[in-house]
């Protein structure tokens, strides 16, 4: 009872509209549509490894071939030599229709293989490598506020230092991405997250803006390459039936990274004990406590990766076709013994691989220098990439890719735009209601006093300081106005946005303190002395890092939890065209009800509205660029758009960012026509719920 008949094997593999008969009816042997039967003088060597009762043994490979059959094989493959005369329409003809037998049967063996323990632990390991993605997203928006006074940052600088991490995934989506269809998906996945892995924890330790900068950049394109290929990497794991569903709950890592990078931030970068210093010139702070702790997931995925296989799809599409059969075989006993089905035999003993038109051919050893050989190796490499780039662009694809790419860059220009205002809307509304507290003292005259107390947000107009001292204090928003100080001693004080304006100042001693020249304006200073100025910028984190932000971003972060799983739930069965439409449409009207959030508590409601019903859409986006191209080419068409969905952030970034503070209407309107001409194009792509890979 343990072991299955051949003849109820053979009618499990038949093409359901019967256009391929893959395999055999009686003899559990597969055979092409055009090869001969064994002859009768031959069925001791066919039947070897079977019982007079022609039950198959577990763990028996069928793929050895009857003598008959390679002679017959030889023949057809005599003609081959004569492929360079060929035309090379007909050789293209000729793999795609190659390629189209593939796709069917590679779907009906995905279905043999079952779905279970191998898919799940695939699953969680390239969840961690999308996770990592999430964190890289939200790092540097979370140590700004720490960086900026340890590293001494201006504006632009903080601006670069925002934005220089997806220019790094926007490259780094359209070149590794490009690399997965040529040298493979495990290999590409691992050169990314090592490459992400390596310069996130190197920025943790640097002490220069430029270098952290060159890290965060390097650090950014290996991670921006690991999105096209974790979707395309497991989407090729998986049958039609179930390709859209978990690819969605795939998705949900990217939510959890958002997540993680959130609590991680609350909980480690307020404690500013967590670093170590080295002299004056090395601080080791706890936001770069936090920037080591956030590589964590890329690393875990990275070790995990070794112990996974090459995509077998990918190795079929390039002639390797006994490392595919063995990885498929390793995915049918793993699930089956899972399911407690250890005597179910995997019954394919040959796979169909397309003709290879462009083949790589190795140089030898004896040719050139190593460098010369490795030049030509690139060059090749990256010439055959950039033809899959324009391959995309052919009349087959064109309208396809147009269509995606007009979406993708709407979707990315509203969600980054807004995910990046309203943070920057509350902390605006925050500084309006701090200002409104502001206290004035006016013409107050203070002598023989000692100042060792806090002074905050407040101005102080046409006052006299006379003999007083100001000693370890800090000013936190503190301004002097056209006021007098005469034989005063500033000692250890430490200021922040705090600036005396046209002052008198006559006889009077700094010592160790940040009262910098640009912090008098329009002053008068008459023998006063500056002695030992504090050197560089100094942390309080108690007034630099707001754990509202970090609230803000974990409750939107949270709030896509619902429509992730909706979106898996209702992806196979509405359909990819009517999510991604649907949810742009209501993420728009959603936009709309921004210009009712005039407090803290409205912002953060209309935030988590938005990232829920936008969520959709974008697992939506991820199924339907996996499932439009073909396997050679659908890892570089995912590249493609997804850079182009990070220049998008990029421009999203700069230009909801520069209305802060000035008009809620612009980014609001541009957000909600970007989301319904970006949704209404997404409903004349094609729907791709029925179709195989190909």
């Amino acid at each position: 009872d343990g072991y299955r008949n051949t003849n109820q094997v053979s009618d499990d593999y038949r093409y359901q509209d019967g256009n391929y008969e893959g395999y055999a009816p009686n003899d559990g042997y597969y055979r092409g549509g055009d090869e001969p039967a064994p002859e009768e003088d031959a069925q001791s060597d066919v039947t070897e490894g079977h019982d007079e009762d022609d039950e198959v043994y577990e763990g028996e490979y069928q793929g050895i071939p009857h003598p008959d059959d390679i002679k017959e094989k030889q023949k057809k493959r005599a003609p081959a030599v004569a492929d360079e005369y060929r035309d090379r329409a007909d050789l293209m003809a000729e793999r795609m229709e190659d390629e189209e037998q593939l796709a069917h049967q590679y779907e009906n063996i995905i279905e043999e293989c079952g779905h279970g323990r191998f898919q799940w632990t695939l699953f969680f390991v390239l969840g961690l490598a999308l996770m990592a993605d999430g964190v890289e997203v939200f790092v540097v928006g979370f140590v700004l506020p720490s960086a900026e006074k340890d590293m001494c940052l201006s504006s632009s600088n903080k601006g670069m230092l925002g934005l220089i991490v997806y220019l790094g995934m926007m490259v780094g989506a359209v070149m590794l991405g490009g690399l997965a269809d040529k040298l493979g998906r495990k290999k590409c996945l691992i050169i990314s997250l090592a490459i992400n892995a390596a310069f996130a924890f190197l920025s943790s330790f640097v002490q220069g803006y430029g270098f952290f900068l060159f890290c965060r950049l390097i650090s950014g394109l290996g991670i921006g390459g690991s999105l096209p290929i974790v979707f395309a990497y497991f989407s090729e794991f998986l049958s039609r039936e179930k390709r859209g569903e978990h690819l969605s709950w795939l998705c949900m890592f990217w939510m959890i990274g958002g997540i993680f990078a959130s609590a991680m931030a609350w909980s480690i970068i307020p404690h500013y004990g967590w670093g170590f210093s080295m002299g004056t010139n090395y601080q080791f702070h706890s936001w770069r406590v936090f920037v080591l702790v956030c590589s964590l997931p890329c690393i875990a995925s990275l070790v995990a990766l070794k112990f996974m296989p090459e995509s077998p799809r990918f190795l079929l599409e390039t002639g390797k076709h006994d490392e595919a059969w063995m990885i498929l075989k390793q995915v049918h006993d793993t699930n089956m013994r899972a399911k407690g089905e250890p005597e179910r035999v995997f019954t394919v003993s040959y796979i169909k691989t397309p003709k290879q038109v462009d083949e790589f051919i190795e140089i030898q050893s004896s040719t050139g220098t190593w460098y010369q050989r490795w030049l030509v190796r690139i060059t090749t490499t990256f010439k055959q990439v950039w033809d899959n780039v324009l391959y995309c662009l052919t009349a087959q694809y064109r309208m396809n890719t147009l269509m995606l790419a007009v979406v993708w860059f709407t979707m990315a220009l509203s969600y980054y735009g807004l995910i990046v205002w309203f943070p920057d809307m509350i902390r605006y509304l925050q500084e309006e209601a701090y200002e409104s507290r502001v206290k004035i003292f006016d013409e107050e005259e203070v002598s023989h006093f000692t100042f060792n107390f806090t002074l905050e947000n407040q101005i102080h107009r046409n006052g006299e300081y006379r003999n007083d001292k100001f000693i370890g204090m800090k000013f936190k928003e503190v301004r002097f106005e056209d006021s007098l100080f005469e034989d005063c001693y500033f000692e250890d004080v430490t200021s922040s946005e705090t600036f005396f304006e046209n002052c008198t100042i006559i006889s009077t001693v700094f010592y160790n303190t940040d009262l910098y020249e640009h912090k008098f304006i329009n002053c008068r200073l008459i023998n006063s002395t500056f002695m030992k100025e504090k050197e560089g910028c100094h942390l309080d984190f108690e007034e630099d890092n707001d754990f509202l932000i970090y609230l803000v971003s974990f409750l939107g972060s949270l709030s896509v939890l619902p429509g992730n799983i909706i979106s898996a739930l209702l992806m196979d069965k509405i359909g990819r065209i009517k999510m991604i439409g649907g949810s742009m449409l209501i993420s728009a009207v959603c936009c709309f009800f921004l210009f009712f959030g005039n407090s803290e508590s409205a912002m953060i409601g209309w935030q988590c509205l938005f990232c829920g019903a936008s969520i959709a859409a974008w697992n939506a986006l991820d199924v339907i660029t996996v499932e439009l191209y073909p396997t050679d080419k659908r890892a570089t068409a995912f590249g493609i758009l997804n850079g182009l969905c990070k220049f998008g952030a990029i421009l999203g970034n700069s230009i909801f960012a520069s209305f802060v503070g000035i008009t809620k209407v612009v980014p609001i309107l541009l957000a909600s026509s970007a989301l319904v001409g970006g949704g209404l194009l997404a409903l004349r792509l094609p729907e791709t719920r029925e179709q195989v890979l190909m």
